[in-house]
């Protein structure tokens, strides 16, 4: 497999995370968006939507979307239950992932760590970072009484939602009031040949 990637990226780290923790050999190929890699023709050929992660199957086939791969490559194993309703809890928190929490704190940990601060992100952050912290209060909510998002044990839905959350400091998040969030993140982190955002 091959798998078109940004290293900073929450989104690509995902899918390096998994496909490390599962032992699946992939050659990582680096497209820098800072200097539109994900805009040549050639990627574009990839994925229309010119954007990171995209995964190369063995038979040539392209797969978009980072919770799409994690959804794709934990088919049959114990990261992704079999039961329906489960299943469906899974999805859940994968949908909340893209929607309620990775459009404000990555992309405040975007402005502030990788892209700069221009006079337009800076009038739009502190909304995005109110809208951060409400997502986090979300799942503070949810993991005061639970190991994991679903079933009480580690799936896609932990490593969709760790990506982001466990940099969210570099978007200006304090996670000191969320002391489930972070219990959370360690046990996340203790899990098998798990490996750290800046490793590629």
């Amino acid at each position: 497999m091959r798998l078109y990637d940004f290293l900073p990226s929450g989104n690509g780290y995902k899918v390096r995370l998994l496909l490390t923790q599962f032992a699946i050999p992939f050659e990582r190929m680096e497209m820098n968006i800072l200097e539109q890699a994900t805009r040549t023709p050639e990627f574009l050929a990839k994925n229309p939507n010119g954007r990171i992660p995209v995964l190369e199957l063995e038979d040539g086939t392209f797969l978009a979307e980072s919770n799409a791969i994690l959804f794709y490559l934990a088919e049959g194993t114990p990261l992704l239950p079999s039961d329906r309703l489960e299943r469906a809890r899974v999805l859940q928190w994968m949908f909340f992932e893209q929607y309620s929490h990775e459009p404000y704190i990555a992309v405040a940990r975007a402005w502030l760590h990788i892209f700069g601060m221009d006079e337009e992100r800076r009038r739009q952050l502190s909304q995005k970072q109110k809208l951060g912290y409400d997502a986090l209060g979300v799942m503070e909510g949810h993991l005061a009484a639970r190991v994991f998002f679903v079933g009480e044990r580690y799936s896609i839905a932990d490593i969709a939602l760790y990506a982001y959350t466990h940099v969210a400091d570099e978007g200006g998040f304090d996670l000191a009031r969320f002391p489930a969030v972070r219990a959370w993140l360690d046990r996340v982190r203790a899990e098998p040949r798990h490996i750290p955002i800046t490793q590629g």
